[in-house]
């Protein structure tokens, strides 16, 4: 037996925890959807859920066929090869080659901690937004033992230590982070400048990242049920936008 099934023991039907944060955050975004809605995908990446070993998880991240179209947008080459994406689009600069209020629904998921100018970022989002269009972020926390381990090992190095510690993460889906608007406070700011009606709180998944070690892990457990929001490894945060419309 794992720490996984050992601790959280509802993985052995279906393979997945109560707290997964992958479920609960797609959980939410599938909500916002409907046939009629335009997805962009903001940081597509080359489509790794479809290597997903439990079926739920993996269906709920795949929003094709679901929607009228989802369009991806990414710095990476590699990114075009996402087979869940309708239409790509590559970054060459801090614009977005995507219609004005075009977009009914912005997925960011583990993205924000990778930009380098924020304000920038929020700037093409209302921008492509609808009025009432919806915007969910998933992003580390700062201020989490993660966020502050990742941030004293040298960016370099991030691809070859989180590929060793973290099971079934592959070397080409680590990115350097900047951490730029990584805090709870920060990106209520954000949201609250850009016109969001906003919902913005920490979570804490299954301690994935120490699953290399049974005592690690034990201590991760903890951490997930007894630490205070402002230290959870994550960030979720979901917004509707209200655009001052003549």
């Amino acid at each position: 037996m794992n720490s996984k099934e050992r601790f959280y023991p509802e993985t052995r039907f279906g393979g997945f925890t109560d707290i997964d944060g992958t479920v609960v955050f797609f959980n939410r975004v599938n909500s916002l959807i409907d046939s009629s809605s335009v997805v962009l995908d903001v940081g597509c990446g080359r489509g790794s859920y479809s290597e997903d070993s439990v079926p739920l998880r993996r269906n709920l991240r795949i929003l094709q066929g679901k929607v009228a179209k989802i369009i991806g947008i990414d710095v990476d080459q590699d990114a075009q090869n996402n087979q869940f994406i309708d239409e790509f689009h590559l970054l060459k600069d801090n614009s977005w080659p995507v219609d004005s209020n075009s977009i009914d629904l912005i997925v960011c998921d583990n993205v924000l901690e990778h930009i380098e100018d924020p304000d920038q970022l929020f700037m093409e989002i209302h921008r492509v937004l609808k009025d009432g269009g919806y915007l969910c972020i998933r992003t580390p926390n700062r201020w989490s033992y993660i966020a502050i381990t990742a941030t004293l090992i040298p960016n370099k190095y991030h691809s070859q230590v989180t590929s060793a510690v973290q099971d079934g993460r592959q070397d080409k889906d680590v990115f350097p982070t900047v951490y730029k608007c990584n805090s709870i406070g920060k990106i209520k700011s954000i949201m609250k400048k850009n016109g969001f009606d906003y919902i913005v709180y920490g979570y804490e998944a299954e301690p994935s990242y120490l699953s290399f070690s049974k005592i690690a892990y034990f201590f991760g457990v903890l951490h997930q049920r007894f630490a205070p929001e402002v230290l959870k490894p994550a960030i979720f945060a979901f917004g509707k936008i209200k655009k001052d419309i003549a």
